[in-house]
């Protein structure tokens, strides 16, 4: 008899705390989950751009040499041309050989050729000067230039705008959502956010750059775009 007693009291607690329960565990959070866009458009005040020499001979020092003599005229014409000695950074210098092939027969046609390659990283401050000083650069006997990229130095205001945009654009399409679906907007839950950097334009690349042309390479800055996404969560009743 009592270990009945003692099993009706055990199941009747497990019920109640089962019973007291459930009402919680069955209650889910409703939320409602949007993405907005704020995009500003700037125009661009700085450049960042690779130049290069590249040379080759049978001989591995002559091609050394020679790039070295060259990079050296690069570098001078750049720093007379107004470029800081800070804003001019080495970003590659490589030797590598090279063995001419029949493509029919697969064999070697000629004797080996070494390639050096010798790369700056220059940043240009006045985008007036940019296409004479491509000019100059080719001159001083660079024949690789490439991935030039257009950015505005200081985003700090653009990137402000831009996000107080896309919340905007957020807190609009939640508003619609809800009023379309009949449901009411509560409180914000969780925010997060993510922009993109600005695309690259790429100019000048490869050739033999023996002479710069007579006038400025034209250079078209264009505007620089600003993106940035938010994703926000609303608590929904």
């Amino acid at each position: 008899m009592r270990t009945k007693l003692s099993m009706f009291v055990l199941g009747l607690v497990l019920a109640l705390v089962l019973s007291a329960c459930g009402p919680a565990l069955s209650a889910q959070p409703r939320t409602l989950d949007v993405s907005g866009n704020g995009t500003v458009y700037l125009t661009p005040d700085i450049a960042y751009l690779y130049i290069g020499v590249h040379t080759d001979d049978p001989a591995v020092a002559t091609a050394v040499g020679n790039n070295n003599t060259q990079t050296t005229a690069l570098v001078d014409a750049l720093k007379n041309a107004g470029v800081a000695e800070v804003d001019i950074q080495t970003s590659n210098f490589s030797v590598y050989s090279t063995q001419p092939y029949d493509k029919l027969t697969g064999q070697q046609t000629g004797g080996t050729t070494y390639a050096v390659d010798n790369t700056v990283y220059v940043t240009v401050r006045d985008l007036t000067k940019l296409g004479s000083l491509l000019n100059t650069a080719v001159g001083a006997g660079a024949n690789n230039i490439n991935s030039i990229t257009f950015d505005v130095a200081d985003k700090t205001a653009a990137m402000a705008q831009a996000r107080q945009k896309a919340m905007a654009n957020a807190s609009s399409l939640a508003s619609e959502l809800a009023q379309t679906a009949g449901v009411q907007l509560v409180e914000i839950q969780n925010v997060s956010y993510s922009d993109n950097s600005p695309m690259q334009y790429y100019g000048m690349g490869g050739g033999g750059g023996a002479a710069a042309p007579n006038a400025s390479v034209p250079i078209q800055p264009g505007l620089t775009q600003i993106t940035v996404t938010v994703s926000v969560t609303y608590s929904i009743k």
